[in-house]
């Protein structure tokens, strides 16, 4: 939870700090998706599906949905670090939300109509690695800090 100091300053558990950097990152990559120069095949950028071909860092295939998808994900994070319990719910539930499009760029191929957002290789292995680490920052930084109900 968030406490305010004598001074007037606010005080932030390290999940809520730990949400808003992440929230910020994803912000940050929202945005960088619609840059030219930084998103290569900038004229093939298209609203959604595989057929674009714009490729953030020349690495990761981005579509108009797929940043938009960034830059809401980014506000979440950032809007739920108002408090520990939903700094620690964007953490955990997000890390979710990208192991199950990590196992939906793994199922889905490339070149069909279901990969909408559109997914590549690179994404597919970055959402493993958002997922774990998320989930890792949810459960090490609220340790401790959270309510077991049974």
């Amino acid at each position: 939870m968030a406490t305010h100091t004598h001074t007037g300053t606010v005080t932030r558990t390290n999940v809520q700090k730990a949400s808003m950097v992440v929230g910020a990152v994803f912000l940050l990559v929202g945005v960088l998706g619609f840059v030219p120069g930084l998103t290569a095949n900038f004229g093939e950028l298209h609203f959604a599906g595989h057929e674009s071909e714009a490729m953030l860092l020349g690495l990761f295939q981005v579509s108009v949905l797929h940043n938009v998808v960034h830059l809401l994900f980014g506000a979440a994070g950032i809007a739920l670090a108002k408090s520990a319990t939903g700094a620690r719910s964007f953490l955990l539930y997000g890390g979710v939300i990208y192991l199950v499009l990590f196992v939906y760029g793994l199922v889905v191929p490339q070149e069909s109509a279901g990969n909408f957002v559109p997914l590549n290789g690179f994404d597919n292995v970055l959402h493993l690695l958002l997922g774990v680490g998320m989930i890792a920052l949810a459960m090490v930084l609220s340790k401790g800090h959270t309510k077991v109900r049974a």
